[in-house]
């Protein structure tokens, strides 16, 4: 349960959630984004073009759903700044944004 808590922690990994799917995915990129979000349509669309607007490139991505929650996990080439993480959490359906820098 340590490593398992230490993971998301580190890296953003959930394993054995009981809400939330199982989702890994290795480092690449300069800052992880983690969105914990409802399992609606567009939130993943609109999540992608607030980053990709800012002339930010996503190096690698995973989307996972369990029931009506979802976690997306985003590898992009470099740093976020807070306008847009202000943005992604006002995106509806949205619960929680975290940032893991490397």
């Amino acid at each position: 349960a340590c490593r398992q808590l230490s993971d998301y922690l580190e890296n953003g990994n959930i394993v054995n959630s009981v809400n939330f799917p199982n989702v890994s995915m290795p480092r690449s990129g300069a800052q992880r984004i983690c969105v914990l979000h409802r399992n609606i349509p567009n939130v993943l669309s609109r999540t992608t073009t607030l980053i990709s607007g800012q002339g930010i490139n996503i190096e690698n991505m995973v989307n996972k759903s369990r029931g009506d929650n979802a976690y997306t996990v985003l590898d992009v080439n470099s740093e976020i700044d807070g306008e847009i993480l202000a943005s992604i959490n006002a995106i509806d359906g949205v619960r929680r944004v975290r940032v893991i820098k490397f």
